[in-house]
């Protein structure tokens, strides 16, 4: 299907405030970006760099009064998620270089916590993407999706203690259980279409079968229409803004994904 995103952010600047932004959705991941607009109000240097991840980043220092930034894109991407029930786990020799920074615990994911809950979980599961399922499937069941109920990230420990949150919540759990039985696992951050309510999203992928597969426990049977701005080990690493120095929250944030056509 074809989409239309866009992104109004806007903040009050009270002192020049360095930002690190990551907005910009790049082609690859079964996705291409057939237009793009990336506009900072007031004009501003901004440079641009990769991070360890791939992502595209942009930084710059805002200056004092109202800050925007707004962007916008047309991208092609899946009418669905792939699936592929069976396809196997895969011995950590064989993995990928690239890869193996996944399988280890980070700031929001303590997958050194979860394997007596995860081989519960999983248990008579093929290894591999079933197994991921079947943890997907329990997320669904035993935490509640409430939107709007968390504004700072929590970790998976947490998340599993309080049994309710936002879609990050579910994928740093998922990731966490994931990783806990050595399958390679990582957040992804973007946008979704027919969101309810519209936001920024976040799921997770997990690495079987040699490729990485979407997961998304927040959501019902396979939609698609996900367009990707960024992966990470957690969601420390694929906020959509960091700014430094004294705290600044946006005074308005806008997302919209539109469908333009079906055709894939």
């Amino acid at each position: 299907m074809r989409l239309r995103t866009s992104c109004n952010i806007k903040f009050e600047i009270s002192e020049p405030t360095p930002f690190i932004l990551m907005l910009r959705p790049r082609s690859g991941n079964q996705q291409w970006v057939e237009r793009e607009e990336y506009k900072i109000t007031p004009s501003i240097p901004v440079t641009e760099f990769t991070d360890n991840y791939g992502n595209l980043c942009q930084r710059l220092i805002a200056q004092p009064g109202q800050f925007l930034i707004s962007t916008s894109s047309e991208i092609v991407t899946s009418n669905f998620i792939d699936q592929d029930f069976g396809a196997s786990f895969v011995d950590i020799q064989n993995l990928p270089d690239a890869v193996l920074s996944y399988l280890l615990p980070s700031r929001y994911c303590e997958s050194d916590c979860f394997y007596e809950m995860s081989s519960s979980i999983t248990n008579g599961h093929l290894y591999g993407y079933n197994q991921v399922s079947a943890i997907t499937n329990w997320l669904r069941d035993n935490i509640s999706y409430l939107p709007g109920s968390n504004n700072q990230p929590l970790s998976a420990s947490q998340v599993n203690i309080r049994r309710f949150g936002v879609c990050r919540d579910f994928a740093h759990l998922g990731i966490a259980l994931c990783r806990s039985l050595s399958i390679p696992a990582r957040i992804v951050v973007g946008y979704l279409y027919d969101l309810e309510p519209m936001d920024m999203h976040a799921w997770f992928e997990a690495y079987v079968g040699d490729r990485w597969y979407t997961f998304d426990a927040t959501q019902i049977n396979s939609p698609g229409g996900y367009v990707i701005l960024g992966f990470g080990r957690d969601a420390a690493d694929v906020a959509i803004f960091n700014q430094f120095g004294p705290l600044v929250y946006p005074t308005e944030q806008l997302v919209k994904v539109e469908q333009i056509s079906s055709d894939t």
